[in-house]
C-alpha cells in the first residue's frame, strides 16, 4: 500500500513506555508507583499544552520536573531535591515497547525514511533513543525546541515537512496519543493511531486513517 514517502513517529507512549518510570517511583514510594506515574504523565502533558497557550515555552525536562513536583504535592509524598533529580532521570531511561525494535527494522527495510517528532528536547530524545540502541533506524530526530511550541501546535508538524522536504499528505504520522494523532490529522498528515489500550478516539473533529494495537502490525499494512 503506497501510503506515504516517509514515516514520522511520536516518541513518548508510542515507541517508548512512559510508565517505565513507575518502577522507579515505586522504589521511593512503595505501592504508589503506577498512580504516581499516571498523574505525572498527565500533568506533564497539561503543562506543555498550557505553556504553549501562554506563549511561555520551557524545555521538556522542566515541564517534566514541574509535573513531578505537583504530583508529589497532590499525593502528599515527600520529595527532596536529590530524589527529584533521580526520578526525572528515569524519563531519560525509558524502555521501548517490546515489539518496537523488530517493527522498526521491518519498516526501515521498506526504504522509507523514518523520523521522530517529539515534544522532548534534542538532548532527551537522543538519550532515550541511544539508550535503546535505536538511533540507526532514524534519519532525523526532531525536537519542538527548534520552534518553541509543543504539539499539537501546527508549527511542530510543519517542522517535519520542512526537514523531510515533503508535503503533509506524503507523510505518515504514527502516534499512540489520540490528541497528537488528531492534531497531526488536522494538520494534513496521514495518521496511524497505535491504540494500545482499546480506548475511544478523542472527539476533536478528525479521525486517523489507520488504527493498530501494536507497532508490529504496521509493516504488513505498508507491504513490508
Amino acid at each position: 500500500m503506497n501510503l506515504a514517502k516517509a514515516i514520522v513517529f511520536d516518541l513518548y507512549g508510542t515507541l517508548f513506555d512512559v510508565h517505565t518510570v513507575a518502577r522507579r517511583c515505586d522504589g521511593y514510594y512503595p505501592g504508589r508507583g503506577l498512580d504516581m506515574s499516571v498523574m505525572w504523565r498527565q500533568k506533564q502533558l497539561e503543562y506543555t499544552w498550557l505553556r504553549t497557550l501562554m506563549g511561555q515555552y520551557i524545555p521538556f525536562e522542566d515541564a517534566t520536573r514541574d509535573a513531578l513536583v505537583y504530583t508529589c504535592e497532590r499525593l502528599g509524598l515527600p520529595l527532596s531535591e536529590a530524589d527529584r533529580a533521580t526520578l526525572c532521570e528515569a524519563y531519560l531511561e525509558l524502555a521501548p515497547y517490546p515489539e518496537v525494535p523488530a517493527a522498526l527494522r521491518r519498516l526501515q527495510a521498506t526504504g522509507l525514511p523514518l523520523a521522530i517528532l517529539s515534544n522532548g528536547s534534542a538532548f532527551s530524545i537522543g538519550r532515550v533513543v541511544d539508550g535503546a540502541g535505536l538511533r540507526p533506524h532514524f534519519s532525523h530526530l526532531l525536537s519542538v525546541e527548534s520552534v518553541g511550541v509543543f504539539k499539537p501546535h501546527g508549527e511542530v508538524y510543519e517542522l517535519a515537512c520542512r526537514t523531510l522536504a515533503l508535503p503533509a499528505r506524503q507523510i505518515l504520522f504514527v502516534s499512540s496519543n489520540a490528541w497528537d494523532a488528531a492534531g497531526a490529522a488536522h494538520f494534513g498528515f496521514k495518521v496511524c493511531w497505535v491504540n494500545r489500550n482499546d480506548s475511544p478516539f478523542d472527539e476533536l473533529g478528525t479521525r486517523p486513517l489507520m488504527m493498530i494495537k501494536q507497532l508490529d502490525e504496521l509493516p504488513a499494512l505498508l507491504g513490508g
